[in-house]
């Protein structure tokens, strides 16, 4: 398998559910839990979200008015389209998290500010998730690698 790489462009949190994630420069995760200090982090299969800025900008050039972070995602990706990626794949991030995809998508709980904007959201085909499998320090800017691709 080719090394697949990417970079992380940036990082969000939101202190409830919800609501609009904040853009931060670094985040701590921890092992079977999340993103420190994410509403969304817990024992559970959905501990982080990732999405690509290259679908963001899809919805940009679709004329949707949205950032990293909009789409309620933790990691915004560069370079790699995290949803071409199967479950079970494992990521590396930065020097030494690991995550593990557990979840393709998602269903829409309802219409969201970006689908009343423009008839549509990206984020339940695009978007992925991921527990956290080895903890450690991730910061915007580090490297994004497939390390074991379940196909």
């Amino acid at each position: 398998m080719a090394i697949i790489k990417g970079t992380i462009k940036a990082i969000s949190v939101s202190k409830e559910r919800g609501t609009r994630k904040v853009n931060v420069p670094k985040a701590e995760l921890k092992a079977d839990f999340g993103v420190v200090g994410d509403a969304h982090a817990g024992n559970w299969h959905r501990q982080v979200s990732l999405l690509a800025v290259e679908s963001i900008d899809k919805m940009v050039a679709n004329g949707a008015e949205v950032s990293p972070g909009d789409f309620a995602e933790n990691i915004t990706t560069e370079g790699i389209e995290p949803f071409e990626l199967s479950v079970g794949t494992k990521l590396k991030l930065g020097k030494n998290v690991e995550l593990e995809i557990t979840q393709s998508g998602k269903k829409c709980h309802g219409r969201c500010k970006i689908f009343e904007q423009i008839g549509d959201c990206i984020m339940p085909r695009e978007g992925i998730f991921a527990k956290v499998t080895t903890p450690g320090q991730i910061n915007v800017g580090d490297v994004i690698e497939v390390i074991a691709d379940n196909d």
